[in-house]
């Protein structure tokens, strides 16, 4: 099965078509489409490219399922005998996607 490797936020994803997975936040509305053309390599089996650093002219299709918080993580700092103590919590911004189609 194709696949291909596109990076997004920072992170790299490897994806085929009809992946689900779950993005950092991008500004797309619910059932938008949303394009990644940082597509580093793409292809099957021994068919794949490599790009330097990016395929030119590649793009990853995919439709935003919905928007979603990631789950809580503490933070807790604290100071021996001090008396010093805080704790923080955050829940970073998530975007469900599925590919649709892979464009080389």
């Amino acid at each position: 099965m194709a696949y291909a490797i596109f990076r997004t936020g920072g992170k790299q994803y490897r994806v085929s078509v009809g992946d689900k997975l779950s993005v950092d936040k991008l500004d797309v509305a619910t059932g938008e489409w949303a394009t990644f053309d940082q597509v580093l390599a793409h292809g099957e089996g021994s068919d794949v490219v490599l790009g330097s650093p990016v395929v030119s002219g590649a793009t990853v299709v995919a439709k935003v399922l919905g928007q979603e918080k990631a789950p809580k993580v503490t933070s807790f700092k604290f100071r021996r005998r001090k008396g010093y103590h805080k704790t923080r919590g955050h829940r970073q911004p998530k975007t469900q996607v599925e590919v649709v189609s892979i464009n080389g």
